[in-house]
């Protein structure tokens, strides 16, 4: 046995010194296997490896040692017996860790020149199974502090903590009607921690159907969320309707279904249908229906709880209706000049409108008989409008009447060669037409408002009266008109032209005296007076142009 001298030990333990490295740290995961590193990267010709552990109380435990050309040399006894190996670059490999393997691990490295040590803290996790919910409340009672529910995580490390949540919103224990309790278990076999948590709850009538949930995070990330959680949230009835389902518009005939909805929970299923006087009690059902209802139903219903008569609601039934009465009606014959009064009597529970058409034409305003008119003849429809209620009434009015010529007028045709009679008359029914003399191209219009025209193309040879005669079954009307031939009417121009020129002539004469009478008066008063007169030559110039025009006509 060699013995170093105080110096050589001292500038040992420098060197020792020397070479520890700062402590590092890895993490692993509870039951796997975890690979603790040795940094020897700087020692030189290394003689020997060394695993050591710290065991608590300033003791360490031996692991493993691995000599230069030698194979690795297990040394622990303990709990890691079985559980390790050197990796070749001199990791220490730990299978199936465990919570106790959370301490320092130290690597030793004896090199030619020197002795290395390198400390590695382990720290051991683990993610908890899932989140647990037990204890449920079957119905939360609104305004009272409930548990609703315990959640628990189970065997972690480090312990957890656990969120409760309200449609994914954290729940706080500050908060009003929130009241959160929670603990931690450790398992004195395994070490792991165990992590509860207790929500009591005060319930209002907006968490109905609200969704709870409780969830973790784990310091290696892993997020764990129990499935929602909902729950029966009971309280009484504050508020109660009365539904009326109906046709719209609800009219005559029509089924009316009451329904009455309360907002308690559980829900009401029995209530009191008071029906104008009536009271009629329903079970298990929230809805009581009328049938073939008619306008005597209009008015006030209310429906109220069985159990609480005073909870009650009401509700008015108006029964819409429209009745009109058109008087006459149906197919009416008067005598053109006739009067007829009409009466559109309406019955209807609102305000209406009244709009007329004629042969489906629309009529400004509504149709008024005086005097009747052959045009008045027509099919009449009123339509009176209540909303969406809609009725209608028409007649079919007739204007007869015994036929009347209106005008008998003669006109020259196209070519100047025939003579074309034109006979209008009225009458109802239609009359018929007939004419004294013979003639071509016949041609009738079409009968329109008891008008018909009538119209006969002739050639006459000599003057002569023509009559048109217009008939029905109320009477006949005739008329004349004059025609003459077309030699009378050349001799008729002659006359006209030769009386023009005598009457021209006549009235030059004329013209020529007034002149030599006025020619004589004007000197006359020249010399009455004794003054020079030169007349007035305005007045005798215009005169002198009349004469000369009146010359120039009668040349004409």
């Amino acid at each position: 046995m060699h013995l170093l001298s105080t110096g050589s030990v001292v500038l040992f333990l420098a060197t020792v010194l020397h070479q520890v490295s700062s402590l590092v740290t890895v993490e692993g995961i509870y039951g796997q296997t975890l690979e603790i590193p040795c940094n020897n990267e700087a020692a030189e010709d290394v003689v020997i490896t060394k695993w050591k552990y710290d065991k608590g109380d300033g003791l360490s435990g031996d692991l493993l040692v691995k000599k230069k050309n030698k194979d690795v040399s297990i040394s622990a006894t303990d709990e890691y017996k079985g559980r390790i190996s050197l990796a070749t670059n001199s990791s220490l490999i730990l299978s199936a860790t465990k919570l106790s393997d959370q301490r320092t691990f130290t690597c030793m490295v004896v090199g030619s020149s020197d002795i290395g040590e390198y400390p590695v803290n382990v720290i051991i996790y683990k993610v908890p199974a899932g989140v647990e919910v037990s204890d449920m409340a079957q119905e939360l009672e609104i305004g009272k502090l409930t548990k609703l529910a315990t959640c628990v995580a189970k065997n972690s490390n480090p312990a957890v903590d656990i969120t409760w949540m309200k449609n994914n919103k954290p729940l706080t224990d500050s908060e009003k009607g929130v009241s959160i309790q929670a603990s931690v278990q450790v398992d004195p076999v395994s070490g792991l921690s165990s992590t509860s948590s207790t929500l009591e709850y005060s319930a209002t009538k907006e968490d109905t159907d609200a969704q709870f949930s409780c969830s973790t995070q784990h310091n290696m990330g892993v997020e764990l969320t129990s499935p929602p959680l909902t729950f029966t949230i009971t309280y009484s009835t504050e508020n109660i309707v009365l539904q009326v389902l109906a046709p719209n518009p609800l009219v005559e005939g029509a089924n009316v279904t009451l329904k009455c909805m309360a907002d308690g929970n559980p829900a009401p299923t029995s209530f009191n249908f008071h029906l104008k006087g009536d009271v009629i009690p329903v079970k298990n059902t929230d809805t009581y229906t009328l049938t073939a209802v008619s306008r005597d139903i209009t008015g006030e219903y209310r429906c109220s709880l069985i159990d609480n008569p005073a909870m009650m609601a009401s509700k008015n039934i108006t029964i819409n209706y429209l009745d009109i009465n058109l008087s006459p009606s149906g197919k009416i014959v008067k005598t053109a000049g006739e009067a007829l009064e009409l009466s559109l009597q309406i019955d209807a529970s609102g305000e209406s409108k009244v709009s007329w058409t004629k042969d489906n034409v629309k009529m400004d305003k509504e149709p008024m008989f005086n005097k009747l008119k052959y045009s008045d003849s027509g099919h009449y429809e009123s339509e009176v409008k209540m909303g969406a209620l809609t009725d209608k009434a028409s007649f079919d009015l007739v204007v007869e009447g015994a036929p009347v010529i209106k005008q008998l007028s003669k006109q020259r045709s196209e070519d100047g060669q025939h003579k074309v009679l034109i006979c209008e008359a009225e009458g109802s029914p239609k009359p018929s037409v007939s004419w004294s003399i013979n003639g071509t191209s016949l041609d009738e219009s079409a009968f329109i408002n008891g008008k018909v025209t009538h119209k006969i193309t002739v050639v006459p040879t000599a003057n002569l009266t023509v009559s048109c005669t217009v008939s029905n079954e109320f009477g006949v009307d005739t008329r004349d008109i004059y025609v003459s031939s077309h030699q009378s009417e050349d001799a008729d121009k002659t006359k006209l032209v030769v009386g023009v020129v005598v009457g021209l002539l006549i009235a030059a004469m004329v013209i020529g005296l007034a002149y030599g009478i006025y020619q004589k008066k004007s000197k006359q008063g020249s010399w009455k007076t004794g003054e020079r007169e030169n007349g007035s030559s305005e007045e005798e110039k215009k005169l002198e142009e009349k004469v000369e025009e009146t010359s120039q006509k009668a040349e004409v």
